[in-house]
């Protein structure tokens, strides 16, 4: 078939550090074992903002130009040969990674640690496989994901990837009903890892971060119970000082927190090394930290404090099996107020406007910016 007879549609491309170029290419049929899907509504996350402001998200950095995008839902509009289970004009979740199916990791279901896995809009892998800023995309029906009710088109958007990161670090964290929770950085993972916590029957929610105003945005709207404020500070000398910061910092807010031995389940959700560092301090004697957030590439830890107090440090990365679980969650309303947490709507056409304003966190008018969904 000729490129000439096949429609055309518009994709978002990044060529390089804030180089978004809006593009039409040509929509080819979906192929045997996928789904075409109209997308509707993709939530801008912080790894689509590193990749734009730096051409780069930590060691993965782009070699070609690549559609940014993999908080994504939308509409089937085409199905390719032996898809079965999906119809046109069904709503559907993306699921961004595409895993090989075939080696031990996704046979004993951690496929998010599969070598030959491929995610949309990430420069890990290469030839890139393209993300969710584009008006339709072919897509492997096996991580579609049916969407009941209807209504949760935007929610899922905006939501089901993010969340599946917060259940798969919650369910490694193997947190239970009872226990206590602290959450570095509220930022949208930040704030969705409180609302998993509050799920989950934690006991007391608590947050930590340098911007008040999100701090306020977090209690006021029923994210955690209690909240801390770092004061900022000139950058340690050395490391021994910025250990020792990190230690009396923790101090201070456990005095504020009145919980003098720490926390259950700490979830680190801001990469940055002076937060890793506290959120060992933060952990009680026999708990956990999760290390949700993407920063910092080598980090100094005070690793004497957790191994004598048997600190457990888990990492989290993506997540495995959780999308039925986060749709399900959505649609339950057990979440709170997640919908609070989309602040602003952009067309495809205004994507680089969208990220602009992400990597400023504050409109014109000095309302926050947390999470920018592009409906087209």
């Amino acid at each position: 078939m000729s490129p000439v007879a096949l429609p055309s549609q518009s994709t978002a491309v990044l060529y390089g550090p804030k180089d978004l170029r809006v593009e039409d290419r040509t929509l080819w049929p979906p192929q045997a074992g996928q789904a075409q899907v109209a997308v509707l509504a993709t939530g801008l996350c912080g790894s689509d903002l590193h990749y734009y402001l730096h051409g780069r998200n930590g060691d993965f950095a782009i070699q070609a130009p690549l559609v940014l995008g993999h908080e994504a839902a939308g509409v089937v509009t085409a199905v390719g040969p032996g898809v079965k289970g999906l119809v046109v004009g069904q709503r559907v979740a993306i699921e961004a990674g595409i895993m090989c199916n075939k080696c031990d990791y996704c046979a004993s279901g951690r496929y998010n640690l599969c070598k030959e896995m491929r995610f949309c809009s990430s420069a890990k892998t290469f030839p890139h496989s393209d993300g969710t800023l584009q008006t339709v995309m072919n897509h492997p029906a096996h991580v579609l994901h049916p969407l009941t009710p209807r209504k949760l088109l935007i929610r899922a958007g905006s939501f089901s990837r993010a969340l599946s990161v917060l259940l798969h670090a919650a369910r490694r964290s193997q947190l239970s009903r009872g226990q206590t929770v602290l959450v570095f950085g509220v930022g949208a993972i930040g704030l969705l890892a409180c609302s998993v916590a509050q799920s989950m029957g934690a006991s007391r929610i608590v947050a930590i971060d340098i911007n008040p105003a999100r701090l306020d945005f977090a209690k006021s709207n029923g994210f955690a119970d209690d909240t801390f404020c770092l004061p900022l500070s000139d950058k340690a000398k050395t490391t021994d000082e910025q250990l020792r910061r990190a230690k009396e910092s923790m101090q201070s807010a456990l005095q504020k927190f009145d919980e003098p031995d720490g926390f259950d389940v700490v979830f680190e959700c801001t990469g940055a090394e002076p937060c890793i560092q506290m959120s060992i301090h933060a952990a009680i004697s026999g708990g956990k930290v999760m290390l949700v957030g993407m920063g910092s590439r080598n980090v100094m830890l005070p690793l004497s404090s957790a191994a004598l107090r048997e600190v457990d440090i888990q990492g989290s990365f993506r997540y495995a099996n959780t999308y039925p679980a986060a749709l399900a969650l959505l649609a339950s309303g057990d979440l709170g107020n997640v919908d609070a947490l989309v602040t602003h709507r952009f067309s495809l056409s205004q994507t680089a406007k969208a990220f602009s304003l992400l990597a400023r966190g504050k409109d014109e008018d000095g309302k926050m910016v947390l999470k920018n969904p592009s409906a087209y």
